[in-house]
């Protein structure tokens, strides 16, 4: 098998993995992503969010993906569990497709680091 070198290659690779594992015959797109990241940072294991704490896990998965680039740094675990950092960095004014490309490469990083991909 040819080695994956590509950002877009290894993002098709992983969100074909994850699509088979979470999605319900929807392709999964980089939000639904994001909130799997901050679910497994969570580390609640499988129950229901509600919508403060869905946007919530958004925010934990963001950190976590950009922590290795600076930005943020894990600070502490509040009583209930939920992760907590702080700013290092302000973020780059990014151009939408920069962000993205930020963030998807962030993921694939986070998904290679977990030897998923």
């Amino acid at each position: 098998m040819p080695e994956i070198v590509s950002l877009k290659e290894k993002w098709n690779l992983l969100i074909e993995k994850l699509t088979k594992q979470f999605a319900e015959g929807d392709t999964l797109n980089i939000d639904a992503v994001i909130y799997l990241v901050g679910v497994q940072e969570l580390g609640q294991g499988h129950r229901s969010f509600k919508k403060d704490e869905k946007v919530n896990l958004m925010h934990i998965a963001i950190c976590k993906l950009l922590e290795p680039y600076g930005y943020y740094e894990f600070d502490y675990f509040d009583e209930d569990g939920w992760p907590h950092y702080k700013t290092l960095t302000e973020l780059p004014n990014l151009k939408p497709g920069e962000q993205t490309v930020l963030m998807k490469e962030a993921i694939v990083n986070y998904f290679e680091n977990l030897k998923f991909i």
